[in-house]
């Protein structure tokens, strides 16, 4: 069981446990004893963050702990995710870091990291680590503690590669395009990418300082670049999150659309062009019935995980498969990225736009969701509300109630100290009470 590391990687409050600089230290020299196991050779890594202010922190704190096992660290600065799974590979390093916590609020910040493959590690990987911080590491020689210097070409290095995505020729020439990058790590990158490729961009969410990523803006707060679409007569609006590894799309109307229906459209076009490696789709358990019922009528499969892009991908190598994302809008294409790209799908959707001639609005409706519905609620730390028998017993009551009329999800976070409560059901009334009867046993138990 790991201890430490939670859906993606390590996560919370800044200079609160576990993000303290001192475990950033202490896990920046298990890494880099895990990743280098032998005395001889270069051993590299490389480290992005966001625009958190505690991300300065954290970057040194990393680079102290790593050096002293004699790595040799290459600073990225502000890129957004997917950029240190592509440089892991590109700069042929043995591991890749990110300093970030996603869509969470600024005073939180964590720590994701990358094999030397570009992919998330797994959880067998991080379980090692642990036992690692645990333990204690031996620090380096003196004359063999590595040394630390600034990449300043990481950023335009990513946008090439995002560009080359797309189709050799295409341009965005007359489509107008708001993109919101949530004050975050992708706040020079997006808006330069649209220009190049011919777009007018209007820019949200591009003036970070160190205490507004996320802040009502972003792919969890997409009311701004829904109102900017109106607006500006936009063609389309797209939300990134504070790390870019997730999308949210705006159509022409205002109205939004999450990551499975730009998952429906994706697969679907790959589909017919003969692109889609093992007629799938891999999902997670959040992604709506209503997915799966369109992708069915296609003679796809929906293949589902636990959630987390990290599992995603995981069962993505595992079959084969290159296509697969999160209905909160992480879309993973593995024949371009080895995460979830926010801004290359994004730009995939305005590709398709540009092919096909239709509006946003046409394309972002693939299909007719099955409601849902999904609540939150908080606990401390060291409660246990789903082991009490009064939320089991809430949860058994919801669960017979919708058998064969819908489905019930519990689970807890793994970014947050959160229950997440969602049920479909194409009974309102029914997915109300189901949900409502389970919130309120486990708002009551965190309460008493």
């Amino acid at each position: 069981m790991r201890r430490l590391f939670g859906t993606d990687g390590v996560r919370g409050t800044a200079n609160m446990a576990p993000m303290t600089a001192e475990m950033a230290l202490k896990i920046g020299a298990a890494v880099g004893r895990y990743f280098r196991r032998d005395a001889g050779g270069v051993h590299r890594v490389v480290i992005g963050k966001d625009t958190r202010l505690s991300g300065y922190m954290f970057e040194n704190a990393l680079t102290a702990g790593l050096t002293s096992t004699g790595m040799n660290v290459l600073l990225l600065g502000p890129v957004p995710t997917p950029a240190v799974g592509l440089m892991v590979r590109s700069m042929r390093a043995d591991l890749g870091v990110m300093i970030s916590a996603s869509h969470n609020p600024a005073t939180d910040n964590g720590i994701k990291f990358f094999g030397p493959d570009g992919f998330k590690l797994s959880d067998e990987a991080e379980i090692e680590i642990e036992a690692l911080i645990d333990a204690g590491v031996q620090p380096a020689r003196a004359v063999n503690i590595g040394r630390a210097r600034r990449v300043d070409d990481a950023r335009f290095r990513y946008s090439e590669r995002v560009k080359s995505s797309l189709p050799r020729g295409l341009l965005l020439d007359g489509l107008k395009v708001v993109i919101d990058c949530a004050n975050g790590a992708a706040y020079r990158a997006a808006p330069e990418i649209l220009w190049e490729l011919g777009a007018q961009v209007i820019p949200l969410g591009t003036e970070p300082d160190g205490h507004n990523i996320n802040l009502d803006c972003g792919s969890t707060k997409p009311d701004a670049a829904a109102d900017a679409v109106l607006a500006q007569t936009a063609d389309v609006g797209i939300c990134l999150d504070g790390d870019a590894d997730r999308v949210i799309l705006i159509d022409e109307a205002g109205k939004v659309a999450d990551g499975d229906q730009l998952m429906a459209l994706l697969a679907s076009r790959m589909a017919a062009e003969g692109t889609l490696r093992g007629g799938a789709l891999v999902a997670t358990v959040m992604s709506n019935l209503g997915l799966e019922r369109h992708l069915q009528g296609l003679g796809l499969k929906l293949e589902r995980t636990a959630v987390g892009d990290r599992y995603v991908v995981e069962r993505m190598r595992e079959g084969d498969f290159n296509l697969g994302g999160e209905q909160s809008g992480h879309i993973v294409m593995t024949d371009h990225s080895t995460t979830g790209d926010g801004l290359m799908a994004g730009l995939h959707f305005l590709a398709e736009m540009v092919r096909s001639g239709q509006p946003a609005s046409a394309l972002a409706r693939q299909f007719e969701p099955v409601p849902q519905l999904l609540r939150n609620v908080r606990y401390a730390a060291g409660q246990q509300p789903l082991d009490l028998p009064s939320v089991q017993s809430a949860i058994a009551g919801a669960e017979a109630a919708l058998t064969g009329k819908g489905r019930l999800l519990i689970r807890k976070s793994g970014t947050e100290p959160l229950i997440r409560v969602m049920a479909e059901s194409e009974d309102q009334a029914l997915l109300e009470r189901a949900v409502d009867s389970v919130v309120g046993a486990v708002a009551g138990a965190v309460a008493g």
